[in-house]
């Protein structure tokens, strides 16, 4: 029995539908996956307002509209002292980052230029005058990697590390993670002292209240068509 045209035509549709969804299934699959992190500035004011602090400090982070998975190394902060005498003290050494998923909480480090010292060593905290701003890269200490050509330590590693759960047990998250089904969830624990601008900090002799800040943070995996040329949007 000869075949008719319909049944050649048949074929060939059937042919050209599987090479079709072939190709475009390996286009997204070599898509690179795109996330994106979310400060909740809101969560932060509260807690400015419910410790007085809210007329006196402003906090924020600053994120592109998207990363690869282990693009970010760092975090933007910057810190506004909107007050007409308080001298505003970021004490580095006792602030943390803390990575929900793995209860772990992390020493931050300022990122100078030139980062040389000796890690071990306490970090001096950072003084913010009134009406001034104070703007810094912070990372994880667990972040840093040392040059031993030029001696000095960079951020070598994500700050938050996605693509390691997938190696462990918490695989089930990663894939709910992926799929879109949930967020992670990471905060800096911020500590800052305030005082009156006359009275000035020294080590064991005056020693200004304390405040601790918790910036919360979310991470979610953006849909893979974010990342064709013509969804993305600018940085």
């Amino acid at each position: 029995m000869i075949r008719g045209s319909g049944d050649q035509n048949l074929v060939v549709l059937t042919l050209y539908i599987i090479g079709v969804s072939y190709t475009f299934n390996r286009m997204i699959e070599s898509i690179d996956d795109k996330i994106k992190y979310e400060y909740k500035g809101g969560a932060v004011n509260e807690q400015l307002t419910a410790q007085e602090l809210k007329d006196q400090i402003a906090i924020n982070v600053k994120f592109n509209s998207s990363y690869s998975l282990e693009e970010l190394k760092e975090l933007q902060l910057s810190i506004e002292n909107k007050s007409d005498n308080l001298a505003v003290y970021v004490d580095w050494e006792n602030s943390t980052l803390v990575v929900e998923h793995s209860k772990q909480s992390r020493r931050v480090i300022r990122i100078s230029p030139y980062l040389t010292r000796d890690l071990a060593i306490p970090q001096t905290p950072s003084l913010i005058t009134p009406k001034k701003s104070l703007s810094e890269k912070i990372t994880a200490e667990d972040v840093l990697e040392l040059d031993v050509t030029s001696g000095t330590y960079s951020a070598k590693k994500p700050l938050i590390n996605i693509s390691g759960l997938a190696k462990g047990p918490q695989k089930k998250l990663y894939n709910d993670f992926m799929n879109r089904g949930k967020e992670l969830e990471f905060s800096l624990q911020l500590v800052l002292r305030i005082s009156d601008v006359r009275v000035g900090i020294a080590p064991g002799i005056n020693i200004p209240p304390m405040y601790l800040i918790t910036c919360p943070f979310t991470i979610k995996k953006l849909p893979w068509t974010y990342a064709l040329p013509w969804n993305k949007k600018k940085k």
